[in-house]
């Protein structure tokens, strides 16, 4: 076992203690328990809002920090277990074991593979208080692994950094290397999901994986998190479809559904005025490269080819994205940075496709962050600079 009863036992009793006070006691002891105690209450505060079915569990034990900052949350893990396809899944990436776990909600059997035996006692420890009794643990490379194990469905969280944890951002430097054993994996299962670094470009990794039929933008808070490339064994039967999610605080999940083609076929109403009410684009429909079809969508007009905002007459309640009501358009100047705050002296500034920054339009007019007001400065369709003052709409 990887920790002894009692010390398990000790950690439970000190959960809710104070990390610091904590720390005077170590002397009393002659193992590292106290060590143990303080790590796990500062891996509680971090998973808190992130996986908040764990930290009501007191049981639980988190094996390292850097497994609570790279895991995923619990938002993401349970939508990930919709894209499960049979009725055996292979995680060849455990870690902690939080996509195993919210995989073995909706499916027969799963295959937990790490190469981190600590990891591996961690998350055999964790499924059994959590009752999820069809996880297979196994202890081993992935690589490896996935040559000798048919499932159904393969997962794949690969490594994003170096052995001194430096960022990894080509797709063939990660580890394991999707590339080089994708072909195996389809060969044996039918559908395999890779997890690629929000920050990649979605085209790019599109060259690279053409065996993919549907790619998943995951955002918490409108803050992108996850890319998912759903590779499938037919790739050509099936047309690739884009999903853009995000999981706001009023847990009403914005979904919008698209093809690369229904993009390129949009051709949006354009314009030069602003109407009464502004929309914006949540971060997964911007990342997903949807920036034409959103006015086709919801009939709005697009302010600017390059500014990614959209306009109209109409309030569409469930547009996906921030929903704004235009009070005033003030035509941009120097002049106007310099006399704004007196009447304006506070706001929340956004910039789309416009000449300066956010932070040096607050610099130069001197106001401050924050209140009910809402400033997006961008260009419209004549080449315009514009900043519209808004505030969200009270219904």
């Amino acid at each position: 076992m990887l920790l002894s009863s009692e010390i398990l036992d000790f950690v439970r009793e000190h959960l809710d203690d104070d990390p610091a006070r904590l720390q005077f006691q170590r002397k009393n002891y002659p193992d590292n328990r106290v060590d143990i105690a303080v790590e796990q209450i500062h891996a509680r505060a971090r998973i808190k809002d992130k996986l908040p079915s764990w930290f009501a569990h007191p049981g639980i034990f988190y094996p390292s920090a850097l497994a609570t900052e790279q895991c995923s949350s619990e938002l993401t893990a349970g939508y990930k277990a919709c894209l499960i396809s049979g009725n055996t899944l292979c995680d060849l990436t455990g870690g902690m074991g939080v996509d195993s776990y919210f995989f073995s909600r909706s499916t027969g059997r799963v295959i937990y593979v790490e190469q981190n035996p600590s990891y591996c006692e961690a998350a055999r420890y964790n499924f059994s208080i959590l009752g999820a009794n069809n996880i297979e643990v196994i202890h081993g490379n992935g690589t490896q692994v996935a040559g000798t194990l048919a499932a159904d469905t393969y997962y794949i969280d690969p490594s994003r950094r170096t052995h001194d944890n430096k960022r990894i951002f080509a797709l063939a430097d990660y580890e394991p290397n999707v590339l080089e054993i994708k072909e195996n994996i389809l060969s044996r299962g039918s559908r395999l999901i890779v997890k690629i670094s929000p920050m990649a470009d979605i085209t790019a990794v599109l060259r690279l994986l053409p065996e993919t039929t549907e790619v998943h933008v995951l955002s918490v808070k409108n803050e992108c998190k996850e890319l998912l490339f759903v590779l499938d064994t037919t790739p050509g039967q099936h047309a690739l479809t884009i999903h853009a999610v995000n999981f706001p605080a009023s847990r009403i999940v914005q979904r919008f559904t698209f093809t690369p083609e229904d993009e390129r076929e949009a051709q949006p109403d354009m314009t030069d005025t602003v109407g009464q009410y502004l929309y914006e684009p949540n971060s997964s429909i911007l990342k997903s490269g949807a920036f034409k079809i959103p006015a086709n969508r919801y009939g709005l007009k697009k302010l600017h080819r390059h500014s990614h905002l959209y306009t109209g007459d109409t309030l569409i309640g469930n547009f996906p994205g921030r929903i704004f009501q235009v009070e005033e358009v003030f035509d941009f100047s120097s002049k106007w940075l310099k006399q704004i705050a007196k009447t304006i002296p506070k706001a929340n500034i956004t910039t789309r496709n416009f000449k300066i920054s956010a932070n040096e339009i607050r610099s130069r007019s001197k106001m401050k962050e924050g209140g009910d007001i809402f400033l997006l400065a961008t260009t419209l369709n004549n080449e315009k600079a514009v900043v519209i003052r808004c505030r969200k709409p009270e219904n």
